[in-house]
């Protein structure tokens, strides 16, 4: 019996350095990121390379703490589990063997970093430092900045501008121009970069 105790506790304690430090997983809740991602799918984003002061690059897809009012309130967890329940659910997102459902966090494509210029007009392609992007990520048949052109704007240094790839369903980095940061991430507030799909199975590869 105390075996299987020390076993379980070794267990957990691995599991949360592994959340904590190397990678973590989260579950996509909205159609932002179709076809990349679509609803329900559970990634593993990579935490460890923040660590060694790895900045996220343009064409990442990225996990970041909600910066204010980015995720709708039917995104936000409601559920009104027992206490234990509750309880049981929330220690298993502590260890990281639950991905978070709280609505505190979000996950967008990085278009622009810290520097770049970044703009789109009305019908036409985004523009990072004047040069259109191609973007075969694109839900079909989306405008590359759907109903809301932005721009010029310069992204502020240890800010980065994102952009989910279903346009005309993700309330990304254009419609919060009005924000501290006009729409940009700050980098501090990025947990990682997706790199697979872990389930289901039949959708698991590399993102």
């Amino acid at each position: 019996m105390l075996d299987a105790l020390v076993l379980l506790c070794t267990g957990l304690l691995i599991a949360l350095g592994v959340k904590t430090f190397l990678v973590q997983t989260f579950s996509i809740p909205s159609e932002s990121m179709q076809h990349t991602l679509e609803i329900g799918d559970v990634v593993l984003v990579d935490k460890l390379t923040p660590w060694f002061a790895a900045k996220p690059a343009r064409g990442e897809v990225v996990v970041f703490r909600d910066p204010g009012d980015w995720v709708p309130s039917k995104e936000k967890e409601t559920a009104q589990d027992s206490g234990v329940v509750k309880l049981f659910k929330e220690s298993l997102t502590f260890v990281g063997l639950r991905p978070p459902s709280n609505g505190q966090h979000v996950i967008k494509r990085v278009i622009a970093v810290g520097g770049d210029v970044v703009e789109c007009k009305k019908d036409g392609p985004v523009k990072v430092n004047g040069r259109a992007l191609e973007e075969p990520y694109l839900y079909p048949m989306n405008r590359p900045c759907g109903d809301k052109p932005f721009g010029p704007l310069t992204v502020p240094k240890g800010r980065v501008w994102v952009m989910g790839d279903h346009r005309e369903r993700s309330a990304d980095s254009r419609y919060h121009l009005a924000d501290e940061g006009q729409g940009t991430v700050s980098q501090d507030d990025v947990v990682g970069r997706a790199f697979v799909i872990a389930w289901p199975f039949g959708r698991w590869g590399w993102i």
